[in-house]
């Protein structure tokens, strides 16, 4: 069985054969592999050093051949986070992390936990439902910063999550969604799913690049006491421009991952719902395919801020 295994070095991946089909702990369905998307977190791992099998947005097919995606936060499903639907925020979820603190499922086949599938509807392909995880990442951001009808929302970031972001605050009943990105390539995926240039001020705003210039560009456009929600990583200090959001008395938020909403539904089962209902998200966002015999050029790619590249996928 063909899985993809860092190499130790940043964006040095190869193709290996491994013995039996790559599993979650304590994990009990099969899962055939029909796509797996590169995450900006896969190619951290890469620069950590990683050597584990990488892989953790995730689609395919269970032994009933019903489609599923794989919501990849794996809690251990006994605590009183885990209970309470916030799987993200167990204790322990870090022992558990596919391809950093263990094997992911950038594979032919992959083990994982029933509970841990997300049933597909017939509008969403397989081959595009590798979206589910980084869609629920966003839609959680989106969400926890209290989106809603009629509320005005800008996303720093064209990334993957930027774009997934922008939808989602559309399907949430945004009045208006900004995008505000750098690269020619995301402005334009952003114009194809509706999102405008920034102008004014927005009652949400969405972190989705992780920078200094991020966190000063989110702060200006923030209204007096709007929310901004942070859904990028950043080092150990946040570097927040305190003073001008101080004055605005701006409401900061952070998130992590996804878990359920209020109501108990899974973020990734709204996600999914989200792009199933909306076939051209996908379009915008998976801009490069490969199959996985090529997965050392799919990280080139992926790695390359020159290749034009948004979301790189790789199927088995």
């Amino acid at each position: 069985m063909r899985a993809v295994r860092g190499q130790g070095s940043p964006t040095s991946v190869e193709v290996v054969d491994v013995a039996d089909a790559p599993a979650v702990p304590d994990a009990d369905t099969r899962l055939t592999v029909a796509a797996a998307g590169i995450c900006g977190s896969d190619l951290g791992y890469l620069a950590m050093g990683s050597t584990l099998l990488l892989g953790h947005e995730l689609a395919g097919f269970g032994p009933d051949g019903q489609a599923y995606a794989v919501e990849a936060i794996f809690g251990c499903g006994t605590c009183d986070q885990c209970a309470a639907g916030r799987r993200n925020l167990c204790r322990t979820v870090h022992m558990r992390v596919p391809g950093m603190t263990i094997d992911g499922g950038m594979a032919d086949e992959y083990t994982v936990p029933a509970t841990s599938l997300v049933p597909l509807s017939d509008g969403l392909a397989p081959r595009d439902a590798c979206l589910v995880e980084p869609a629920a990442v966003a839609w959680r951001a989106v969400r926890l910063a209290g989106t809603g009808p009629g509320t005005r929302v800008a996303v720093i970031g064209g990334g993957a999550i930027g774009l997934l972001a922008a939808a989602a605050a559309q399907a949430q009943g945004a009045s208006a969604v900004a995008l505000v990105a750098r690269r020619a390539e995301r402005i334009a995926a952003g114009e194809r799913l509706g999102a405008v240039p920034a102008e004014g001020e927005y009652d949400v705003v969405v972190d989705a690049a992780g920078t200094p210039d991020a966190l000063r560009d989110a702060v200006g456009l923030l209204a007096p006491g709007g929310t901004l929600s942070i859904a990028a990583l950043h080092g150990d200090t946040l570097p927040l421009p305190f003073l001008p959001a101080f004055v605005k008395e701006a409401r900061v938020v952070t998130s992590m991952a996804y878990g359920d909403d209020p109501s108990g539904v899974r973020d990734v089962d709204r996600a999914a719902a989200m792009l199933a209902a909306r076939p051209g998200i996908a379009a915008a966002v998976i801009t490069h395919r490969f199959p996985l015999a090529d997965a050392a050029e799919a990280f080139r790619v992926a790695a390359d801020r020159g290749s034009g590249a948004i979301k790189v996928v790789v199927e088995p």
